[in-house]
């Protein structure tokens, strides 16, 4: 699925998601099969919202690694772990030009909700996204 390219994000992205957020490695053996990242907060997509949502992003597997479902059990976790938090809401986005990236989600139950047209994700480039949540609870 093409969402993003190796070498967007620099370091200093993933110390700022280390610093405020959370960043989840899954292990297969000894190897890296996937990843996510969790957000308790996501202005550039969702604008100033309450403390009821959690937001998932770079939700990813290495399917050199990752067994099949790897992305689903994932996501689930990553549902889990907001639920933990007291978090009623499960929230993503995908780029507006990535309809099977949209399907995915949609098949893991979440439902469109919105667009942002003009996101700003530190890349230089406003970028439009498809807002998606899931009903935890």
């Amino acid at each position: 699925m093409d969402q993003w390219k190796p070498g967007q994000l620099t370091e200093p992205h993933f110390r700022t998601r280390l610093t405020e957020g959370e960043v989840w490695l899954a292990l297969q053996g000894d190897q890296v099969a996937g990843a996510w990242e969790l957000w308790w907060d996501d202005p550039a997509a969702w604008g100033p919202q309450p403390p009821t949502a959690a937001y998932i992003h770079r939700l990813m597997t290495d399917r050199r690694v990752a067994p099949p479902g790897a992305g689903r059990h994932m996501l689930a976790e990553a549902e889990r772990r907001i639920a933990a938090a007291g978090r009623p809401l499960s929230r993503l986005d995908c780029l507006s030009t990535n309809p099977r990236l949209r399907e995915y989600y949609q098949a893991a139950g979440y439902t469109v909700v919105g667009e942002q047209t003009a996101k700003d994700g530190g890349l230089g480039t406003p970028y439009a996204v498809t807002l998606l949540e899931k009903r935890l609870r």
